[in-house]
């Protein structure tokens, strides 16, 4: 299933630690309702009852420490049970999906951040979704000390360090360069408003 090969419209929002990707999904989900849209808001990993399981083991620091190629695995299988259980009904059904994070996020986590070979990550979260790809992806790009801010209490990835997230963010800003018509590049530094106008914009046109 690849962009548009469905009645529905696939949103995905990505970005960096702390770059605003919750606040724009509930706006964009409150516009959307409020035009008669039908909306699924939701997220990865975890939005299943096995990716739940999933998430407290990639996350949560009490869970021990997987290696690289098993982290990756494990988002993986996060992102399988999701596209089949969530996103692809959805779409099937015709509704707006909004997503907070998808294979992007895996690529850049797991495969720049991780320095694992990200375009072998690609292919296995490719081949976990079933090759489903976004029909837009806001990528709310916000420097790494910003985006962490003062935060106390981090979980595994957040805890990575800046080298990390700083590799993590240029996979992001990379992956955007490679398919610009479908990607929408936002300085997450920018007004709420701002922001939530020009995914606005970008949206309404899909529809259209």
């Amino acid at each position: 299933m690849t962009a548009r090969s469905h009645p529905g419209l696939f949103v995905v929002l990505e970005g960096g630690d702390g770059a605003g990707k919750s606040t724009q999904g509930q706006r964009l989900k409150t516009w959307l309702s409020d035009a008669g849209h039908g909306v699924v808001m939701t997220y990865e990993p975890g939005d299943t009852a096995i990716g739940r399981s999933i998430r407290q083991m990639v996350l949560d620091p009490d869970s021990g420490d997987p290696s690289p190629r098993t982290e990756a695995l494990l988002y993986a299988a996060d992102k399988a049970q999701h596209v089949d259980e969530v996103v692809r009904p959805a779409l099937l059904r015709g509704d707006v999906v909004v997503c907070d994070r998808y294979v992007d996020s895996m690529v850049a986590y797991q495969g720049a951040g991780r320095v694992l070979d990200a375009a072998e990550v690609h292919r296995i979260a490719d081949w976990a979704t079933g090759g489903l790809v976004p029909d837009l992806t806001v990528l709310l790009d916000v420097e790494v000390h910003r985006g962490m801010g003062e935060k106390v209490e981090r979980d595994r990835l957040e805890s990575a360090g800046d080298d990390f997230h700083e590799r993590v963010r240029q996979h992001f800003l990379a992956l955007a360069a490679a398919a610009p018509q479908r990607y929408l590049v936002l300085d997450a530094r920018e007004s709420r408003e701002a922001i939530e106008s020009a995914i606005r914009e970008r949206v309404e046109a899909l529809l259209a």
